[in-house]
């Protein structure tokens, strides 16, 4: 891990907003494929034990990703992301809702607002999520906090093995 990279997590509950700000040590197209192209996705966004698994994934405005974090005993969770606004290599966002095996969200959800940008060979990566209940992320800060920077860290690894290929 490198220390002298930045990683800041704050949360702002009056405005029901998460604010995380990660720099990673790899070049921008590598980093956006992480997080756009789901056979990435699927390798470093579920915090151990669990596993990701992309039933399908539509990266276009309009398009969607299906998907659940798998247990070890095998219980799927199920989340649906609909891709809302698209400029290539630089930001995206969409809104991510949990959802039934069906694909039927379980509303309320959140919207998520990603921005990349790269200098000197560290891409900087600044996540937004704005929460549409104050309930809802209240009850999913805890594990959504220690899960995702689980999830950053897995990142931070994988991309040292890519950056290497």
């Amino acid at each position: 891990m490198n220390n002298h990279l930045l990683f800041d997590f704050t949360v702002d509950k009056a405005a029901k907003t998460v604010y995380i700000t990660r720099e990673f040590d790899a070049g921008q197209a590598l980093v956006w494929d992480a997080f756009t192209k789901a056979e990435i996705l699927d390798q470093w966004t579920a915090p151990a034990p669990y596993k990701s698994k992309t039933k399908y994934q539509d990266f276009k405005v309009g398009g969607k990703r299906f998907y659940a974090m798998v247990s070890p005993e095998g219980e799927e969770r199920w989340a649906i992301q609909e891709y809302t606004s698209i400029t290539p290599k630089t930001n995206f966002k969409m809104f991510n809702a949990f959802a039934d095996a069906n694909e039927t969200p379980q509303l309320p959800g959140s919207d998520w607002d990603y921005t990349f940008n790269e200098q000197n060979g560290i891409t900087k990566v600044s996540i937004t999520i704005f929460n549409e209940s104050f309930e809802r992320m209240e009850s999913l800060l805890e594990g959504f906090t220690q899960g995702m920077k689980m999830a950053l860290g897995n990142l931070e690894n994988l991309l040292a093995t890519l950056s290497k290929k």
